[in-house]
C-alpha cells in the first residue's frame, strides 16, 4: 500500500510536538492519546489493529491488533483523514520531557526497530509490528528491549525520545554497550545482545542493574538520556505517600520539611 506523503513542522523544546499538515483524502495514525488539536475538515476514526490498511482482512486486523497487545499498546489505533477542500493541520504532543525524532523510513532501509513506548505518529500505511529479539540472553534479561516495535514501510515516522537525543553511526563490527532503557530505536543491520555487567560487586552496588545491551554495526541507533521507566522510579522515591521521602530544597528548613512541620502541629491540635 502506497504511504500518505506529509508535511510536518516540530514546536518547542522540552516538551515538543509535531504539526502534520494533510493535504485533502491524506492521512496520519496516531498513537492513543496522543492527539493535541485537530483543524476543522479532519476527521478522526479508531480503527482495529495498527491502521496501516483497511483492505486487510479481519484476520490481518486481528494479527496487527495482537501485535500492539504484546508490546503493551491499545488494540485500536487512531487515524486522522483530511475529508476537507484544502490543507488541514493535526498535531501530536510528546508525552513527557524529550525529543521527537522523524525518520524517513525509506532512509534507514524501509524498516525501524524502536522501544516499545517510543512512537508517537506516522503517515496513513506505515505498518506497526512487533520484533522479537531472537537471542536466548536478550529473552531471559532484555528488559524493556525485549519486545520492540518495528515500523515498515516507505513513509514518514515520529518516535519520542526522553530527555536529550543521541545518535551514533556504528561502523561494521564496532560495538556500543548501552543501558537496555536508554535505548530509543535501531536500523535492522545493528546486531542486539545482553551481556552481564561483569563484577559482582559492581553488579550489587551500582545501580546500573545486572545486564546490559550489547549494540553492534553496521547500522544507527538512537539513545536517550531519560528513559520513562527511570524517571517513573525517581518520581516514586520522591513521593512520601508511596514511601519515598519528601526532600526540602533552597534552605536549611526546606518546603518539604516545613510542610511536615506544619502537616505535623495541625495534625496535633485535632
Amino acid at each position: 500500500m502506497a504511504m500518505d506523503i506529509i508535511d510536518y513542522k516540530i514546536y518547542g523544546n522540552d516538551m515538543q510536538f509535531v504539526e502534520v499538515e494533510l493535504d485533502p483524502g491524506e492521512a496520519a495514525v496516531g498513537e492513543a492519546g496522543a492527539m493535541m488539536f485537530m483543524e476543522d475538515g479532519i476527521v478522526m476514526d479508531t480503527v482495529f489493529g495498527d491502521g496501516s490498511s483497511q483492505e486487510k482482512s479481519f484476520w490481518g486486523k486481528l494479527v496487527g491488533a495482537g501485535k500492539r497487545l504484546v508490546t503493551g499498546e491499545s488494540l485500536f489505533t487512531t487515524v486522522f483523514m483530511n475529508q476537507g477542500a484544502g490543507k488541514r493541520k493535526v498535531s501530536f504532543a510528546a508525552p513527557y520531557p524529550g525529543t521527537l525524532i522523524p525518520i524517513h523510513l525509506p532512509d534507514v532501509g524501509g524498516t525501524l526497530i524502536c522501544q516499545k513506548d517510543s512512537f508517537l505518529c506516522a503517515a496513513k500505511g506505515v505498518s506497526l509490528g512487533i520484533a522479537f529479539q531472537r537471542k536466548l540472553g536478550v529473552g531471559l534479561f532484555g528488559g524493556e528491549g525485549f519486545i520492540m516495535q518495528r515500523l515498515d514501510g516507505d513513509g514518514l515516522a515520529f518516535v519520542h525520545a526522553g530527555g536529550t537525543l543521541y545518535r551514533r553511526d556504528l561502523m561494521p563490527g564496532e560495538t556500543l554497550r548501552v543501558d537496555t532503557g536508554c535505548i530509543v530505536a535501531l536500523t535492522q543491520t545493528v546486531s542486539y545482545d545482553i551481556q552481564y555487567i561483569g563484577k559482582l560487586k559492581s553488579a550489587l552496588f551500582s545501580g546500573e542493574g545486572l545486564f546490559y545491551a550489547v549494540l553492534q554495526g553496521p547500522g544507527t541507533v538512537w539513545l536517550q538520556s531519560l528513559p520513562l521507566s527511570r524517571m517513573a522510579n525517581r518520581i516514586v522515591m520522591a513521593a512520601p505517600a508511596i514511601g519515598g521521602r519528601s526532600q526540602g530544597e533552597g534552605s536549611l528548613l526546606g518546603a518539604g520539611a516545613a510542610g511536615g512541620l506544619l502537616g505535623g502541629l495541625l495534625g496535633d491540635d485535632e
